[in-house]
């Protein structure tokens, strides 16, 4: 089953995918492939060495070979400079296809089944992270804001959607969209806007899916959740009342005239008893006019069984259908959002990956195709972790992610290794563990 997902076949179809990649060079100075810079890119990110290219380069020389052409396939390792030059003119869209085909492979490996919830839904969180900023480094496609006392940050941002699912600590990073100035338009460009571009470019891949879109309440807006319904996506998204008066008045009726549905559950959990309290309706509007999408609406409060200390609240707008059976399911689903934050955008962050570092900002596409390929990179490794059971015993067994990827920039850069298997099988000998049958 896993076979079409082991790491040689991911980096195999991540070749096939960047032999397409468009090559702008003017001359005949094209000794280093556009294809091989693109994976020299992403081997850093994958081990998370930012030495690992000076440090394969200087293994060739000794001996002929390196870890870069046998894990990754590079042929000939650039340098920096050549990576960043041959980078930055390509569109980070150009690699959309890898994040499909791990996707469409996940889905025929039987792999995406433990990450459906209610109903065999897909819930797809999506949220905007910031990758970089600066008050003097720019480029035509920066976002910027001006202050008060006239100082300019430029920055850039992108929507990073991952599958999330209640009770699974991963997430399966799907294609990212940049929230970048787009031509023809005077405003800067937003996250609620890029949101429904990247429901436009990729609905007819995953809305076939059973896939729910979830989201915060800057997402809960009738246009939003209109393109959503016409491109076949679900959605359940927060929704406060600061932003939806109308929404709110009509809730305020139906809890007048006693019409508001009630529901209370009450869960044994670790640390004792907690109670989840309900209140929601189907069909109240959205907004305000005659035209206003009618959405279900639902709230939750979760207190202790002991002395009713609120634990957690929160609101949520949705398109399924809430009744008794069905409204802590789907609240479930809808808080299973934060994954978002916590599996995906804070790893991204501050477990390796360095997001928010400036790798390299260029003058075109640069950064944003750099933060693509890292994406790929946390994608490639959350495969790893679903069907590569050797993998999974090092991670097990070396808890802590920095000690595992410590142990893969020490190894790769003094010895030779033929190939994936051939390093995993290297370490657990020499950890003397034992790979299940």
């Amino acid at each position: 089953m896993s076979e079409p997902l082991a790491f040689s076949d991911l980096v195999e179809k991540f070749h096939r995918v960047l032999a397409g990649l468009p090559d702008y060079r003017i001359g005949q100075n094209t000794s280093c492939s556009i294809e091989d810079a693109a994976l020299s890119a992403f081997s850093v990110f994958f081990t998370q060495s930012p030495s690992f290219l000076a440090h394969q380069r200087t293994m060739k020389q000794n001996k002929g070979h390196s870890n870069a052409g046998s894990l990754f396939g590079i042929r000939k390792v650039p340098s920096d400079n050549q990576v960043r030059n041959l980078l930055d003119p390509i569109a980070p869209h150009y690699l959309s296809s890898m994040f499909e085909q791990v996707f469409s492979d996940l889905e025929a490996t039987g792999e995406l089944d433990s990450f459906r919830s209610f109903g065999g839904n897909l819930h797809i969180a999506l949220d905007g992270v910031h990758y970089f900023s600066s008050k003097k480094i720019h480029c035509q496609n920066c976002s910027r804001r001006t202050a008060s006392n006239g100082v300019t940050t430029y920055f850039h941002s992108a929507i990073t959607p991952v599958i999330v699912a209640p009770g699974n600590k991963r997430v399966i990073a799907l294609e990212p969209e940049f929230i970048v100035p787009q031509d023809g338009h005077a405003k800067q460009d937003c996250e609620q806007t890029a949101g429904k571009r990247w429901i436009n470019e990729h609905a007819e891949q995953y809305a076939p899916k059973k896939a729910t879109l979830t989201g915060d309440d800057l997402y809960c807006k009738q246009p939003f959740c209109e393109l959503a319904l016409d491109k076949k996506f679900d959605f359940l998204l927060v929704c406060k009342p600061d932003s939806h008066k109308t929404l709110y008045e009509k809730i305020e009726c139906l809890e007048a005239d006693g019409s508001l549905s009630r529901l209370s559950i009450h869960c044994s959990t670790k640390g004792g008893l907690e109670v989840y309290t309900y209140r929601y309706a189907n069909q109240v509007p959205l907004r305000a006019g005659e035209d206003a999408l009618l959405v279900n609406w639902c709230e939750v409060t979760v207190t202790e069984g002991t002395d009713g200390k609120v634990l957690y609240y929160n609101t949520f707008a949705t398109n399924h259908q809430i009744t008794d059976q069905t409204v802590h399911s789907i609240v479930r689903d809808g808080r299973a959002h934060w994954k978002i934050e916590n599996e995906n955008n804070n790893i991204l962050k501050n477990r390796g990956y360095h997001l928010e570092h400036n790798f390299g900002h260029g003058e075109k596409h640069l950064s944003s195709f750099l933060l693509a390929l890292n994406l790929l990179a946390f994608l490639f490794h959350t495969v790893l972790g679903l069907v590569d059971e050797k993998y999974l015993l090092l991670r097990k067994t070396l808890s802590a992610r920095k000690t595992f990827f410590n142990d893969i920039r020490a190894l790769t850069r003094y010895i030779f290794f033929e190939s994936w298997e051939h390093l995993t099988d290297f370490m657990i000998e020499g950890l003397e563990l034992t790979v299940p049958p």
